[in-house]
């Protein structure tokens, strides 16, 4: 591709006002060049002002290096370690005992791309139940940590996640107020071991410490796995789009009120 012009390229690539010369002799060290390196001479004063000037354009919200939640949740039934990095690129390590259940953490974070590492060990002799609820409820606080005071993100999130014949739209708002609206039909009690009632109560104990407003809906199904994924995928999805940066918003809270807390 052939010498461009300074004038001729956006703000965001130009770095001062020069003219192409081959005489001047003074190379210009800042301008990126596109081709051989070619000499150039300063624009006149009268023209200075017509010439892109550097900083035009939306600035990003600060990016903190890491978004990480860390969370040590041990009670008499179960021992959960979880950590989670929104700003990864959706590796999983998910070991909580309950097989299904770690497949639907891998979506979580592969789809939602965010790190994701689960180790738990529970009364699962017993039942999943509450090994299920306490994962649920340590994400939920390992999210609530890595968003901090939530500056700058979009904080609202919409998708809509299909699975052959199954289709789930998922809503979410990170207001800091906890809601769950859940409008699942699984057709039948259990996939492979799982219990599919510990689907809504996974969203809900999540809900309950991560301060989200959540809602999902089943637009269509009838392969109770195939639901219960596409769920999660669509969770995933809507969440990536609510922890992702505003740009436009230039850090601000995004909220009137000036403040997102869990209520």
């Amino acid at each position: 591709m052939g010498l461009l012009c300074p004038n001729s390229l956006p703000a965001a690539i130009s770095r001062v006002r020069y003219f192409p010369s081959y005489q001047s002799g003074v190379p210009d060290p800042t301008f990126r060049r596109f081709g051989p390196s070619r000499f150039y001479r300063r624009a006149p004063p009268s023209m200075a002002a017509f010439l892109p000037h550097e900083n035009i354009g939306p600035v990003a919200a600060p990016k903190s290096p890491c978004r990480i939640g860390d969370v040590k949740r041990v009670t008499k039934e179960t021992d959960v370690y979880v950590n989670v990095n929104l700003d990864g690129s959706g590796l999983a390590n998910c070991n909580t005992g309950i097989p299904f259940l770690d497949h639907m953490l891998d979506q979580l974070a592969s789809h939602g791309l965010f790190d994701l590492h689960v180790k738990a060990a529970g009364d699962i002799h017993i039942d999943d139940h509450h090994t299920n609820e306490d994962v649920a409820l340590a994400i939920g606080t390992a999210l609530l940590q890595a968003l901090g005071d939530r500056k700058g993100i979009y904080r609202f999130g919409h998708f809509a996640a299909p699975l052959d014949e199954a289709a789930i739209e998922v809503i979410l708002d990170l207001s800091g107020r906890p809601h769950l609206s859940y409008d699942l039909i699984i057709p039948t009690e259990r996939v492979g071991t799982y219990d599919t009632q510990l689907v809504e109560h996974f969203f809900q104990s999540l809900v309950n410490t991560s301060g989200m407003t959540l809602h999902i809906r089943q637009l269509a199904g009838k392969n109770s796995h195939h639901i219960i994924e596409a769920t999660f995928k669509a969770f995933a999805r809507a969440l990536r789009q609510a922890i992702e940066y505003d740009s436009r918003r230039g850090g601000s809270v995004p909220s009137s009120k000036g403040v997102l807390s869990r209520s």
